[in-house]
């Protein structure tokens, strides 16, 4: 959520009434005001709107753990992006793109495709009805990916599997399709040295140092406009149920967000 400081409690520094700020991790944010620790809250640059900030703080630094840290992209490298248009996946395409990587963007419709297409991705395919792992062997000068950034889980495990280069890196950062059967880890060692993390943004942020860090180059980027957002509706506190029968329906491209 983002929002303007109305008050501060006793004894807080570092924050003063009228300060703009966002914040995630503190439950409550459907709200026209919410009491959150002064050690949570993200200073915005003045430029930033209030809407994309609080919009994609979350999945700004869940992009950019995911390309970063989890598995630190580099020029040259070949990366698969599952569920490419959604909130979180259009900022990981345009992420690894800023890193120098050729980015493979899946999708489940046409304008889905379209839209990963223009945040950057070198290729788009259809997963939900088509051969997702067929159509990437088919790109010209596939040999493998080195990483595959994956919030759909369990629909697409195996296929990733196959489709890394050996040495490779499967990244799980959500799970839209379930979680993952019981798996025998014996397997990455024939399949090539393989390795797997199943992460969580909590612990890239465990400390203010590391938000602050983590924040600041999400929201530098957005400021510079390195970042394309997308917003897919805006709906006022009393419709969020839309807001969730949207989501849950997929009939979004990018981010939803609720307006006290």
């Amino acid at each position: 959520a983002s929002g303007v400081v109305e008050e501060v409690g006793t004894g807080v520094d570092g924050v003063s009434v009228g300060d703009r700020v966002a914040y995630r991790g503190v439950f409550g944010g459907y709200a026209e005001a919410a009491a959150v620790p002064a050690a949570s809250l993200v200073p915005l640059p003045d430029e930033l709107p209030l809407d994309i900030a609080g919009g994609c703080l979350t999945h700004g630094m869940t992009a950019h753990y995911v390309t970063h840290d989890a598995h630190a992209v580099t020029a040259g490298e070949w990366i698969l992006v599952h569920a490419a248009a959604g909130g979180t996946g259009a900022l990981v395409v345009q992420m690894a793109k800023l890193r120098g990587a050729t980015v493979v963007a899946t999708a489940s419709t046409a304008e889905k495709r379209a839209h990963a297409v223009a945040c950057g991705a070198d290729h788009a395919i259809d997963y939900a009805t088509g051969d997702f792992e067929t159509a990437c062997r088919d790109l010209p000068g596939f040999d493998g990916f080195h990483a595959i950034l994956d919030n759909v889980s369990a629909d697409t495990f195996e296929r990733n599997l196959r489709l890394l280069r050996p040495c490779g890196d499967l990244v799980i950062f959500g799970m839209s399709s379930g979680p993952i059967p019981p798996f025998d880890l014996q397997r990455l060692n024939a399949l090539g040295s393989l390795s797997i993390r199943r992460t969580n943004l909590k612990h890239y942020v465990l400390d203010r140092g590391a938000l602050l860090r983590r924040a600041g180059a999400v929201l530098d980027m957005l400021a510079r406009e390195k970042l394309r957002i997308t917003v897919a509706g805006v709906y006022p506190l009393d419709r969020a149920g839309e807001a969730h029968e949207a989501l849950k329906g997929r009939r979004t491209i990018g981010k939803v967000l609720l307006r006290p």
